[in-house]
């Protein structure tokens, strides 16, 4: 069994020097014209000849020009990874960009000049983690600033896509924030902050996979890698943000991936992991005599949101030509969708000795009805099928899976049957959750939801309420009713509160 540490922060420093050239104007005049006034007093500045003459001038000689990073008075980065593997690699991607501008980088956050968080938002936890540390730092930037020692904040990935407006205004402590899509932007952002602005950008891309950039291993000499071959997620689950944060699948090209994971062998790793939000949905559209392949079958009793998409190499060509590289290197991959498993991917599963015997199998839960609420695409009898085919075609392969506990609506009964397929699967490994509720995930199948004037989304109860009107009898509120709610908390997109009445607009109006 190969032994593995999973790594949870990656440090790593850089060094950041902008020139800051003054505007430099000038004017033209007349031998026979004079400076008046308050331009008597004026020096003649430099003109654009002499900022020309001094970009070309070589340097001194006997002395050799400075390594990138090495130039005395630059900053250094801290970086801090908070989540899932993607942002361990997000956080080797963000350090190659930065490593290439010439920074440099720090293990102690108390000795640098800009520190960065690469932060998780698939669960509201995960969110108060970050704004906990945030407070932590809020200390240590007041320390640097009575110092005169400036230090930047920045919140990266998809914390940062999800609430940018908040964590920008929230104390004015953090100077700059980027998105999953927008980590090639990182040097203007820091240049930005530099000058005592703060910056962002959270757009995200349709094609940006960063494939071009190898990642720096934050653990050097290491034995297990993971390598990123797709981005963004289109299943458009009703609990997950990841298609907010991360946006539309797009994959790597097979080639730049293969590059990375030969270079991984040539350095000694022994196990590399392929990572994506919907992994096995894999489909490279960068080869032109294969945009218009057929679509692959999806698993028995599957479906999906979207429609199939044709073309394109896909995952099972992929894991053979990677599982090829180095037959002495162990080949995972998480995390995967199960309506994604072709035949031809579990069949080579059986026959790689090298592709590790274990599958990632998410049911999220054993109860039919809350699988549809959840907008899963299977039956609890199409996922345990699945499972049944995945043992029979690969004998003593390992499952594990991921469960959410208290989904919105989810019943005793709905429970129980999620215990039962436990029992009856029999999982390795199972990973468990209870569900976090918050936006923009689905509301409760006991509330409903309408807009108020300003557009902003209200969220009441579902229950029997008073008519204005003057009907005695309690009614139920149905689309297209205008009720009165009084409002009772907030958050930054969304309004709660309890059901008043049901009215009119005209009745709303003269209350009012």
């Amino acid at each position: 069994m190969l032994a593995w540490a999973r790594t949870l922060r990656a440090a790593g420093p850089f060094r950041w020097a902008a020139a800051r050239p003054g505007a430099v104007r000038a004017a033209h005049r007349g031998q026979s014209e004079r400076p008046q006034g308050r331009r008597a007093e004026l020096p003649s500045g430099p003109d654009l000849r002499h900022f020309l003459r001094g970009a070309a001038a070589p340097p001194p000689a006997g002395e050799p020009e400075p390594e990138p990073g090495s130039t005395s008075g630059l900053g250094k980065v801290y970086l801090e990874t908070y989540g899932c593997q993607m942002n361990v690699n997000d956080t080797e991607i963000a350090w190659a960009i930065l490593q290439k501008s010439g920074y440099t980088r720090t293990k102690e956050a108390d000795e640098a000049d800009v520190i960065l968080l690469v932060t998780c938002s698939v669960r509201d936890k995960a969110e108060q983690t970050i704004w906990n540390r945030l407070q932590h730092l809020k200390a240590l930037k007041a320390r640097r600033h009575q110092a005169c020692l400036p230090l930047r904040i920045g919140i990266l990935g998809c914390m940062a896509e999800r609430l940018k407006e908040e964590i920008l205004h929230r104390e004015k402590l953090v100077d700059i924030v980027a998105g999953p899509d927008a980590y090639r932007d990182l040097p203007r952002l820091l240049a930005m902050a530099e000058s005592g602005q703060q910056a962002a950008n959270v757009l995200l891309s349709l094609d940006e996979t960063y494939a071009d950039i190898l990642p720096v291993q934050t653990s050097a000499g290491g034995k297990t890698a993971f390598v990123s071959i797709m981005r963004g997620c289109d299943n458009m689950c009703s609990y997950c943000i990841v298609p907010f944060t991360r946006g539309r699948e797009r994959s790597r090209p097979i080639a730049s991936i293969l590059q990375e994971v030969k270079m991984l062998s040539d350095q000694g790793v022994k196990e590399v992991t392929l990572l994506g939000q919907n992994v096995n949905s894999f489909r490279d559209m960068s080869e032109v005599q294969f945009q218009s392949a057929a679509a692959p079958v999806l698993s028995r009793g599957f479906s999906t949101v979207y429609k199939t998409k044709p073309g394109g190499l896909r995952f099972a060509h992929l894991l053979d030509q990677v599982s090829r590289i180095d037959p002495e290197m162990r080949i995972r991959f998480t995390s995967p969708h199960p309506k994604d498993f072709p035949d031809e991917v579990l069949q080579l599963i059986q026959e790689r000795h090298n592709i590790c015997k274990q599958l990632h199998l998410p049911a999220q839960s054993g109860s039919t009805r809350v699988l549809e609420a959840m907008r899963r695409g299977y039956t609890r009898e199409a996922y345990l099928e699945l499972v049944q085919h995945v043992r029979n075609t690969i004998p003593g392969v390992s499952l594990s899976s991921d469960f959410i506990a208290g989904f919105c609506g989810e019943t005793e009964e709905d429970h129980q049957q999620t215990v039962s397929l436990l029992r009856e699967v029999r999982y390795n490994i199972g990973f468990l959750f209870a569900y976090s509720m918050r936006q923009p995930s689905k509301r409760s199948a006991s509330e409903l939801c309408g807009r108020n004037d300003g557009n902003i989304k209200v969220i009441f109860p579902d229950a029997d309420t008073e008519d204005a009107g003057g009907c005695k009898a309690l009614v139920r509120a149905q689309p297209g009713d205008y009720v009165l709610v009084k409002v009772t908390s907030a958050s930054s997109q969304t309004l709660k509160g309890v059901l008043l009445c049901r009215t009119t607009l005209s009745r709303s109006a003269a209350c009012h």
